[in-house]
């Protein structure tokens, strides 16, 4: 079984929030974000730069590559939105 095949919603959701807890320079428990918390708001900062790179280390993190035509069109707001892309990539990539 792949790491990919283990993947399941609250899995995911654990590896972006703590990889968003990392890129704002925060010191919580990835449970105390909620997958409706804005990425841009008063508890979170991410910026698009750090989006870039918040990218790459939730591929590292899951041992998954997202491909680019996932980002295509999308708006990320909420935490919830990465998660939503992150658990389609690795559905295709299976």
């Amino acid at each position: 079984m792949t790491a990919v095949e283990q993947f399941d919603r609250p899995a995911v959701a654990d590896a972006v929030k703590r990889v968003v807890i990392t890129e704002s320079r925060l010191s919580i428990d990835p449970e105390r974000i909620s997958e409706s918390e804005p990425l841009v708001g008063e508890l979170l900062r991410v910026n698009s730069l750090g989006f870039v790179g918040m990218l790459v280390k939730i591929e590292d993190a899951l041992d998954i590559t997202l491909p680019d035509d996932l980002f295509v069109g999308r708006a990320f707001k909420v935490v919830g939105d990465l998660v939503d892309v992150v658990l389609q990539g690795a559905e295709s990539s299976r």
